[in-house]
């Protein structure tokens, strides 16, 4: 990179004076004053400034004969003196044609060899601009003269190709500018590579390759140019144009005594592989040439490389194989690459006879540590061809991978670390997971099932050994043995899920049953919440379900205990279900398991409906987790066979009093909203010849179809989950559901009619049909599909009907409820007039003398008419009241009075005993009496006496 100019200490250009001047006899003076130096330095900015006549040179290559061709070289090797600091922008092109001609003239002439090499040296210089502007302006110029430099290889000169190379390798190792000048300005080096990129020149270098088979020289200083090159993804991209990968890959193994020509080849492969289109590359590479070249050179270097150098590159190859072999139509078994690499994946843990690994040893090197697990790794990719599972079971592959299915052992001097061997031993598993469902009678005869139960149990024992937790596959697994539990697990969910009766029950002879039950409780009260001990609960629940389905005496295997151990995973923090741990999935696996394990089984089923599980589920229901809530249904649509099963869901209570029958219409009407069906304000349907349809069926269109195939309305019935709903309500009743509102009425009715209603669409579909493919029914079909259809419409009119009766019964009695509330809220304030009229004519009688009389008179009299007239002779009356005493109230001999209390009044008694009392007034006087009598509260119509 250029450094910044610096006015202050630079001379300018323009004042500098030119050759002429210094030699005139006036300026003699100050040239005496200069140094050398700066004498030297004025003269080449100069040849800067003054442009050297190209045009005539040009004219001159165009013309010249042969016989001056000295001339003509003289004059070359002035242009190239003239711009030995550098070629400005502007000079480019005429630089370029230059070059051009004289490569035309290299085949006559070996005498332009030479200046057509130092030419191209220049262009190793910085370019130069004089303006901003020239970098912009001369860049189309830049970029066709930088992909001159490719089409030049043509020149069958190696002196000249060699300096092609050199020249586009120094710009991604530019030196900065040993001179700066004021006037003209030195590009960056990215200058150099963007014109590289734009002008394509990568893809002319690979084409060139063709030009240089059987020169090898040549051949490696353009694999050593194009490894440069490769850098870039625009120039990744060119050379994948030009095939590259097949070019390189093809001549990897040329003969090449310095072994360049394979180490720059892959390394090429592998930029190519980061910076281009993988998927491209690798159809590229997917021939029988290819493959055959890189199992060769693979090969050769795993029993021929003996430094690091070739363990390092051996790998390489190996990894761009693995890639390769992803591609189903790379001949892998053709070339007998596949077999080759599984004898070299197995010959540790299986003796083998083939002379390739007779005395063959891996060292305990990282090398031979990562080449192990490559190994391992391509085995992978290979099981995923169905072709290669015959040579799989040829080359023992299922006994191999066992070697590793073992408690592990203290490592001895000349082994692999502890943290080494448990990486390929769950490796060694993990490929296990992927190669046994492959190999079923191997996994059988290597008595595989009886192998992991024993791994299984020593990963839930007490052994000292503790996990590293170093590699991708021991993850989560640090200081515990849990990431072999899990692979373990890895290996027998896929081999279970294939269902085969012989292995199944093989498995389930030896206890697994309530062996993975044990490993359950084991995880659930030793280790915390982590993502590896969901993970593996999943898979021990998954396995389980598998084993159980369809098999009653597998399920009584499951029994009380396995009921025991799902209730707990059943009351899932509702939080936690997004946690990103993996409850979700727990509760998936926890829920498949119930309905394979205890669904079926009465005993299991009476057992959980004790442990209040069905409670559960119905909470679980509440929660509204839209992956599982059709689950729940459907494990509910199965209960309900259970004749104890509706009580239950009757007796259950959500938040706020809701019931079941609440739950399951409110879940109906959302599903419906989601499905975007039709009904107005309060819920009735709108659409009666077609209620149940949704906006998406509403728009797809009628196609014929064979009748084995299920039209949307079938397929309606299963992707939502209306139809468990109706199901269970079936079981339950649709009448004395308990905690319905109106609302929930008006759902019901529609509820009650949905067989019949989806029978009218799957009708409706069928006259869509016969009316698309333009078939007319005879008069008798005709006539019975009308009325087929009508009666369908009748049904939804009679619903309509239904709701609207329904509703105006909840109107009216809304109002009838309105008015008893204001009948009550009337009789509430005319009872407080009563009791307020009541309180006023007694305080008019305490207060107001004459009114008291009054008021004694009206009793007295109304007393005396209440008597009975007609008196029996020689009966004797006794009055029952007392002379002259004016109250309102019964009398008797003896009063009771209640006083203001004196902490209202203050009287002189409210600092006595007598104040926390009520007493009673006997002669007038008041006297302290033992055991007072507490009264009654305070009544407005007592007597108050001051």
């Amino acid at each position: 990179m250029a450094s910044p100019a610096r006015p202050e200490a630079s001379i300018s250009l323009l004042a500098l004076p030119t050759v002429e001047k210094l030699r005139s006899p006036s300026f003699s003076g100050r040239r005496e004053r200069l140094s050398d130096t700066e004498v030297n330095g004025s003269l080449e900015q100069d040849n800067l400034l003054k442009s050297v006549d190209l045009n005539h040179v040009i004219k001159l290559l165009e013309e010249t004969e042969s016989s001056n061709s000295e001339d003509l070289v003289q004059a070359l090797k002035n242009v190239v003196r003239h711009y030995e600091s550098g070629i400005p922008l502007k000079e480019l092109t005429r630089i370029s044609k230059i070059l051009n001609l004289c490569a035309e003239k290299i085949q006559d002439h070996i005498d332009f060899i030479e200046p057509t090499c130092e030419i191209l040296k220049l262009y190793r210089l910085p370019f130069y601009k004089k303006k901003l502007s020239d970098e912009v302006n001369y860049a189309k110029e830049a970029q066709e003269s930088v992909a001159q430099l490719g089409y030049l290889m043509r020149v069958p000169c190696s002196e000249v190709r060699i300096q092609i190379c050199k020249c586009v390798i120094s710009f991604y190792h530019a030196e900065p500018p040993k001179k700066e000048f004021d006037v003209y300005q030195p590009l960056s080096a990215n200058y150099k590579r963007k014109m590289v990129e734009l002008g394509g020149l990568a893809e002319t270098l690979v084409l060139a390759l063709a030009l240089v088979e059987n020169q090898l020289a040549e051949k490696l200083w353009i694999i050593k140019t194009l490894q440069h090159l490769s850098t870039s993804e625009a120039n990744c991209t060119f050379m994948m144009k030009a095939e590259a990968p097949t070019r390189l890959c093809s001549h990897m193994n040329d003969a090449d005594i310095t072994g360049q020509l394979l180490f720059r080849s892959t390394e090429i492969l592998w930029n190519l592989l980061e910076n281009a289109s993988k998927e491209e590359i690798v159809t590229q590479l997917s021939n029988l040439e290819c493959v055959h070249a890189l199992k060769e050179a693979f090969t050769n270097l795993l029993l021929h490389g003996t430094r690091h150098y070739d363990r390092q590159l051996r790998n390489d190859i190996l990894v761009i194989s693995t890639l390769i072999a992803q591609n189903p139509g790379a001949p892998m078994i053709e070339t007998g690459f596949a077999k080759q690499l599984i004898l070299f994946a197995t010959f540790v843990e299986v003796k083998s006879h083939n002379p390739l690994v007779k005395g063959l040893k891996l060292t305990y090197t990282n090398e031979d540590f990562e080449l192990k697990k490559l190994l391992l790794n391509m085995l992978t990719v290979l099981a995923k061809d169905l072709c290669t599972v015959q040579l799989l079971h040829e080359g023992k592959v299922m006994l191999a991978l066992f070697h590793y299915v073992k408690p592990h052992e203290k490592p001895g001097v000349l082994d692999w670390s502890a943290a080494q061997h448990e990486e390929l031993q769950l490796h060694a598993i993990a490929t296990l997971a992927t190669v046994a469902p492959l190999l079923v009678e191997d996994y059988m005869m290597c008595q595989g099932n009886t192998r992991l139960l024993m791994f299984l149990e020593w990963c839930a024992s007490n052994d000292p050994f503790v996990g590293q937790g170093n590699s991708f596959h021991g993850t989560g697994g640090r200081g515990n043995k849990l990431s072999q539990m899990r692979y373990c697990l890895r290996v027998l969910s896929p081999v279970v899920s294939l269902c085969d009766e012989a292995v199944n029950l093989d498995l389930c002879d030896q206890g697994a049953i309530n062996q993975l039950l044990g490993f359950l409780k084991y995880t659930a009260n030793n280790y915390k919440e982590e993502a590896i001990v969901l993970e593996i609960q999943t898979d021990i629940l998954l396995i389980l379900s598998t084993l159980c389905e369809n098999d009653l005496h597998r399920k009584e295997l499951f029994g009380w205990e396995g009921v025991d151990t799902l209730i707990p995973f059943l009351k899932l923090d509702a939080k936690k279900f997004y946690g990103g741990l993996g409850h979700n999935r727990l509760l998936f696996s926890t829920l498949d398991s119930l309905w394979c394990c205890v669904m079926g089984c009465t005993i299991l089923e009476d057992y959980f409906l004790e442990k209040e599980g069905l409670f559960l589920l119905l909470d679980l229901l509440v929660l509204n987790q839209r992956n599982v809530c059709n689950q729940i249904l459907g494990i509910l649509v199965e209960f309900c066979d259970n004749p104890k099963a509706a009580s239950h869901i009757n007796v259950w209570r959500g938040k706020k009093e809701q019931t079941a029958a609440n739950l399951l219409i409110s879940l109906w009407r959302q599903e419906e909203e989601e499905l975007g069906v039709k009904h107005d304000k309060v819920g009735r349907i709108v659409d009666i010849k077609r209620p149940l349809v949704g906006h998406f069926q509403a728009h797809q269109a009628v196609t014929p179809k064979p009748a084995s195939c299920p039209t949307v309305a079938i397929m309606d019935v299963a992707e939502n989950m209306r139809a468990k709903i109706y199901c269970i309500i079936c079981k339950l009743g649709f009448e004395n559901l308990p905690g319905l509102s109106a609302k929930d009425f008006v759902t019901l009715a529609i509820i009650r009619r949905y067989l019949d209603f989806k029978v009218g669409e799957i009708w409706s579909e069928v006259c869509a049909e016969l009316k698309e493919e333009k078939f007319r029914p005879v008069t008798a079909d005709q006539e019975a599909m009308q009325v087929i259809t009508e009666t369908f419409e009748n049904v939804g009119k009679m619903v309509v009907s239904l709701q609207t009766e329904m509703l105006e019964s909840q109107h009216y009695q809304e109002r009838q409820e309105e008015q008893k509330n204001y009948a009550k809220i009337q009789s509430l304030h005319k009872q407080k007039e009563m009791v307020h009229k009541s309180w006023e004519n007694f305080l008019n009688r305490t207060s107001n003398y004459e009114a008291l009389k009054k008021a004694k008179k009206i009793q007295e009299k109304s007393i005396e008419e209440s008597r009975v007239k007609a008196r029996q002779p020689n009966m004797t009356f006794h009055p029952t009241d007392i002379k002259k005493l004016n109250t309102t109230i019964a009398a008797g001999r003896l009063v009771t009075v209640e006083s203001t209390p004196p902490e209202l009044t203050g009287g002189s008694l409210a600092d006595t005993e007598l104040a926390l009392q009520k007493l009673p007034v006997r002669g007038g006087a008041l006297q302290r009496i033992k055991g007072v009598k507490v009264m009654e509260p305070f009544k407005k119509d007592s007597v108050s006496v001051k």
